[in-house]
């Protein structure tokens, strides 16, 4: 296994200009990347706030005693309680099978930037995962993508939910997950690690009572002998901890309302596309009905509070005494689950995707509104797998990587369909085209000075010859592919292993095609690597 890094252009044009230091980073962000020592100042600026670090630490202890015990994580909760630690942090939806590629793109960047970042400051630096159990988007996370019929195809896991029912309540029913991934792992093919990876994965299955549960284990059965701590945001323990910050929120929703809406005008004059849609009467919080299991968005309406549907109502009162009370019926959307993380958290650094830098910097004047510093806002490494034999293809197809990394394999295709296709049918089949439309005007434009009524069926009848031609030549096209299929299949096999569906790699394909083709050790392969937090897209050549 190696690794080398590529320069590769952000999709996203504000992290483009964050990561290029384009931008007056003062305007957007509270830390400069551009500087040195920005952790050391952001651990200085820490050691100055106080956190219920006894509290926190209880209740992760209290959450991962569910998993296989494990001395790294055992020591990380309790350096978690020391004044002198910090954390980094970062977190995703609880995708089935931990969702795409980036998820765990993301835990190695946690993982990799605390274990640096202690040798560094000297410091107790905890790696720490965010579950977004409170999520209700099933669609975002109740599938993965196989190869079915030579594409990519969504394999969606069988479950409906008539509510808005957050990810941390969504059952996991066993028989139904267990023939679901044995119908996954069968389109990777059979090696020599299917087996054991059936029978690991059945145990995990019925151990696991909700999508959140199911995630949480995989990804502690991977990460934990790092120290990797888990919370999971919809947990009503760690709910408790946070309502008196939901108390603050609730309190002062109109005004985090009202700062949104002045930095996203700011951005905006500055030639950058709102990321964040919010109302001005948004309360930035939601109300779970724990009956229904349904959750809906609060908005600030005369005399209190209301779901946007008016599925609830409540006075200011009454939603306070919820937040003091019930508070595991609150929860936090995009704009203030950043604030809820850093009044918990004593983050040193957050890592987050290409989108979460922009809607982060939307949140600036929220955190100052709190008089709190956002922390510094790290890119998560970027990484693609290349497996031996797309290397080889890539090198026979004389393709660069960068190109098919931005771009696939559709201009390449198309040139070489060109360089094989033959010339002379291609322009016989020009000229019998041209010809004909010339001669069928010809005929139409007398037709019709005869009958002007006979205009339509004409246009029909030169559409439906047209149609006819291109049909034919489509045919011969056909042919000509199925003679060079071969070098056709390459291009395929590269587009589908590194751009799938004409998109990166890690936003499409699941880790356990590679835990099936390359042995359970392969996470741990990829962790030994040293990674260098450079803003380089990462290769991984396996």
């Amino acid at each position: 296994m190696e690794m080398k890094d590529l320069a590769l252009p952000s999709l996203n044009r504000f992290a483009s200009d964050y990561l290029q230091n384009r931008l007056e980073a003062e305007d957007y962000f509270h830390y400069d990347l551009s500087k040195p020592d920005i952790y050391r100042d952001r651990y200085d600026e820490l050691m100055n706030r106080a956190f219920s670090r006894r509290e926190l630490s209880d209740y992760i202890q209290r959450y991962m005693s569910r998993f296989s015990s494990s001395e790294a994580v055992k020591g990380n909760i309790e350096r978690l309680r020391r004044d002198d630690s910090v954390v980094v942090i970062g977190g995703q939806q609880a995708g089935l099978l931990t969702g795409p590629l980036y998820t765990i793109h993301k835990v190695i960047s946690i993982v990799k930037l605390a274990k640096e970042q202690e040798k560094e400051l000297g410091r107790p630096v905890i790696p720490v995962f965010w579950i977004a159990g409170e999520d209700h988007d099933l669609a975002e996370v109740n599938h993965v993508y196989v190869m079915k019929n030579g594409k990519p195809h969504k394999k969606t896991y069988p479950s409906y939910q008539p509510y808005k029912t957050m990810v941390s309540d969504v059952e996991l029913e066993s028989d139904k997950a267990e023939k679901w991934f044995k119908e996954i792992i069968e389109t990777y093919g059979e090696t020599a690690f299917t087996n054991k990876l059936l029978i690991n994965m059945k145990e995990t299955i019925r151990e696991s009572k909700t999508f959140v549960d199911f995630f949480a284990r995989l990804i502690h059965e991977w990460f934990h002998e790092y120290g990797l701590l888990l919370v999971d945001a919809a947990d009503p323990d760690l709910r408790q901890i946070e309502k008196g910050h939901f108390v603050s929120m609730i309190k002062k929703s109109e005004r985090i309302a009202e700062v949104v809406e002045d930095q996203q005008s700011f951005m905006h004059a500055k030639g950058y596309p709102k990321m964040i849609e919010m109302d001005k009467q948004a309360a930035n919080l939601f109300y779970y009905d724990p009956e229904k299991k349904d959750r809906c968005l609060l908005e600030r309406v005369e005399g209190g509070f209301s779901g946007k549907n008016t599925e609830a109502s409540f006075s200011e009162a009454e939603l306070l005494m919820i937040a003091n009370n019930h508070p595991e019926r609150l929860s936090n959307n995009v704009i203030t689950r950043p604030l809820m993380q850093e009044m918990l958290f004593p983050v040193l650094a957050f890592i987050s995707g290409p989108g979460e830098i922009a809607y982060w910097a939307e949140l600036k004047r929220a955190f100052e509104l709190f008089s709190m510093k956002m922390p510094p806002i790290i890119p998560r490494l970027n990484i693609t797998i290349v497996e031996r034999g797309v290397q080889a293809d890539l090198e026979e197809m004389e393709l660069t990587l960068d190109t098919v990394l931005t771009e696939g394999t559709v201009n390449a295709v198309n040139w070489y369909l060109e360089a094989v296709e033959d010339e002379t049918t291609a322009d016989l089949f020009e000229n019998l085209k041209s010809q004909l439309e010339e001669n069928h005007k010809k005929l139409s434009d007398h037709a019709v000075s005869l009958d002007k009524g006979l205009e339509p069926m004409l246009n029909k009848n030169i559409e439906f010859i047209q149609r006819q031609l291109d049909f034919i030549y489509g045919r011969i096209g056909d042919r000509t592919k199925e003679r060079h299929s071969v070098t056709l299949k390459k291009y395929e096999r590269i587009a589908h292993s590194l751009y799938p569906l004409e998109s990166p790699q890690e936003r499409i394909w699941n880790a356990f095609y590679y835990l099936n083709q390359y042995g359970p050790e392969f996470i741990r392969d990829i962790m030994k690597l040293d990674y260098q937090f450079n803003n380089q897209h990462k290769l991984i050549f396996i």
